[in-house]
């Protein structure tokens, strides 16, 4: 099961953005998804920075977790979990 989010609707919206992100953030944590999709899109890349900060914050607690930027789709950020690591929540 992969979880989907994307920003477009809401990218000029900073609080917004912020609970869209800690909503499917804890949906992957609940469900223990293996990945969110996360697409703020092109644009000027200030969406996908926001993005980036939210996750580094995130990724303290979810040492498990691993962030791709692929680069021939440079509007997505793929998160993947690793809930299978021993010791690892």
């Amino acid at each position: 099961m992969k979880l989907k989010l994307d920003l477009h609707d809401i990218y000029n919206s900073g609080p917004e953005i912020e609970k869209a992100l800690q909503r499917v953030f804890d949906e992957a944590v609940a469900k223990k998804a293996p990945m969110i999709e996360i697409i703020p899109g092109k644009g000027t890349g200030q969406l996908k920075k926001h993005v980036l900060r939210f996750l580094e914050q995130k990724r303290s607690s979810a040492k498990n977790m691993r962030v791709e930027k692929p680069s021939k789709n440079f509007g997505t950020i793929k998160v993947h979990f690793n809930w299978n690591e021993p010791g690892r929540r």
